[in-house]
């Protein structure tokens, strides 16, 4: 049987936690911040972990490899 491959677009997007929770980047945070209040620039920094409906699809996306 051949092995699962790793899914890259997953892999560069998100990583699991030490429980197996999956980590993500907030999205709009790259360019065009100008325009955004200062509050909204200040929420948006750091990571948030995904909802666990869809960690499990993540989970088997990236099949055994994350960070």
């Amino acid at each position: 049987m051949p092995k699962q491959k790793t899914h890259k677009g997953t892999k560069k997007r998100f990583r699991l936690t030490a429980k197996g929770k999956a980590k993500h980047r907030s999205s709009g945070t790259s360019h065009l911040a100008a325009r955004m209040s200062h509050k909204r620039k200040r929420n948006l920094r750091g990571t948030s972990v995904v909802d666990k409906t869809e960690t499990s699809k993540i989970r088997e996306a990236l099949a055994g490899n994350s960070y």
